[in-house]
């Protein structure tokens, strides 16, 4: 923090910079933890979320497809209008039509 620079402009872009609360992540239950999560796709998870200054436990999967699903929820689909039918044809002069 420089002496001519706000306090709370330093925080603000502080606060930019932290992982936010509330993120999750996975991590192995066997082996070597720090490894990819797609080399050992049938070994256990355990699912942490970040509280902002430590990893907290929050569920153990069985392995790495459940820990996508909860990580990476579908978003819920809402019943949307279908959109309005167009005639097949729709009025025009355009070149591709025979006279």
């Amino acid at each position: 923090m420089g002496d001519d620079e706000p306090l709370d402009e330093w925080a603000a872009r502080r606060g930019k910079r932290l992982r936010p609360v509330g993120e999750r992540k996975s991590v192995h239950l066997g082996g070597d933890p720090h490894r990819a999560a797609h080399v050992e796709p049938d070994v256990p998870r355990l699912i942490v979320e970040w509280d902002g200054y430590a990893w907290q436990p929050v569920t153990t999967v069985d392995n790495y497809a459940a820990a996508c699903r909860i990580l990476n929820p579908a978003p819920e689909s809402s019943p949307s209008a279908a959109p309005p039918a167009r005639p097949p044809m729709a009025p025009g002069t355009g070149k591709h039509r025979k006279p």
